[in-house]
């Protein structure tokens, strides 16, 4: 159910801060401009700006942005920027938005905001607040989904400089290396349900359903229902896979060798050790992924606060609002947002 915070409160201005990483800027003192412009124009304070670094890519960001007391944060970087802010805002009252800047995106996506920099800044300071649940492996958290097997492969096998030429279609291009490998026999067990012996080319873990390119893995899976959808994915040929994919890009509802379950708790433990991955960030390899979820712990900026499955209900308004916005702060048409490497999606 949507819910509202004391940040949805008209009244002193909003303060936010944007943790950034540089190396997904191509003109960080532009964004950062354009940025802060158009908050201003909103009504918002000046945005404290945070910068990643190696060594810590955005938790310690986020939490020294929440000990300065700010509202809203914004994570603008790819998807490992994404995850390491959850980690410092889940179970905080701060709440998290999204300015995408990387070629994966994964929450930007299944927020209908693709590279839409402007459709970010626009959910934002529309001030719709959506709390959804957040999984966790061990120290670490993620909004989307956790990975075991092909998934992570066809990561590991995604060249930087493929994703950076032609975006997301790149990941394709790495899994067809990886389309006849042999698959794991796995132990899953849902819950204190009974352990499930299958063979699997990958197992997913999910909090929401979309995928790179618009594409719906888990049509029910709801950020906010306090369960997590697991999608066990079966194929042995070719031709398993070519039938998979078509249902998946049809979104007929029904996926051929793809078991489904749902839960608190999972456990998968592998035959031997597989590439995983969260959020669409490699992570060390294992033989487990042990997650669970962590109800509401996370405030979302969305662009419209509805109880709905799909985070993206009205983005397609937000953009246009958002590229409004932006047009009066930066004057005239604009392509790319400036500052950004990304695309601006076709509408």
């Amino acid at each position: 159910m949507a819910q509202t915070d004391a940040v949805t409160r008209r009244g002193a201005a909003v303060r936010s801060a944007v943790v950034i990483n540089p190396a997904k800027i191509a003109d960080v003192d532009e964004f950062r401009a354009l940025v802060g412009g158009v908050l201003a124009e909103a009504g918002w304070a000046e945005p404290l700006w945070l910068s990643t670094t190696v060594d810590d890519p955005g938790e310690g960001q986020a939490r020294q942005a929440v000990a300065s007391g700010v509202d809203v944060v914004f994570a603008c970087g790819g998807d490992g920027t994404v995850m390491s802010c959850v980690a410092g805002l889940v179970g905080t009252d701060t709440a998290l938005a999204i300015l995408p800047a990387g070629t994966g995106n994964l929450l930007a996506a299944n927020l209908g905001l693709s590279t839409d920099v402007a459709a970010g800044l626009q959910a934002a300071v529309d001030r719709g607040r959506r709390r959804i649940d957040v999984g966790q492996l061990d120290h670490r958290y993620f909004v989307v989904m956790a990975g075991m097997g092909f998934d992570a492969k066809m990561l590991a096998a995604t060249s930087e400089k493929t994703k950076a030429r032609i975006g997301w279609p790149a990941y394709l291009v790495g899994a067809l290396r990886h389309l006849r490998d042999r698959p794991m026999r796995v132990r899953l067990r849902i819950d204190d349900g009974p352990v499930v012996h299958t063979r699997a080319r990958t197992v997913l873990v999910a909090n929401v359903g979309r995928l790179q390119g618009g594409i719906t893995l888990l049509a029910g899976a709801e950020p906010d229902d306090g369960q997590l959808d697991v999608a066990v994915l079966t194929p042995r040929s070719l031709r398993h896979w070519l039938a998979m994919g078509w249902a998946l890009i049809r979104g007929t509802g029904r996926v051929p060798r793809m078991q489904v379950y749902r839960g608190r708790e999972v456990s998968v433990c592998s035959d031997r050790d597989q590439p995983r991955e969260l959020d669409g960030d490699l992570i060390e390899s294992g033989r487990t992924l042990r997650v669970s979820v962590c109800p509401a712990a996370l405030w979302l900026c969305v662009p419209r606060p509805e109880a709905d499955p799909d985070l993206s209900v009205d983005a397609k308004s937000a953009a246009e609002r958002g590229e409004d916005l932006v047009e009066r702060v930066h004057g005239g048409s604009i392509g790319p947002v400036p500052g950004t490497t990304g695309q601006r999606p076709q509408s």
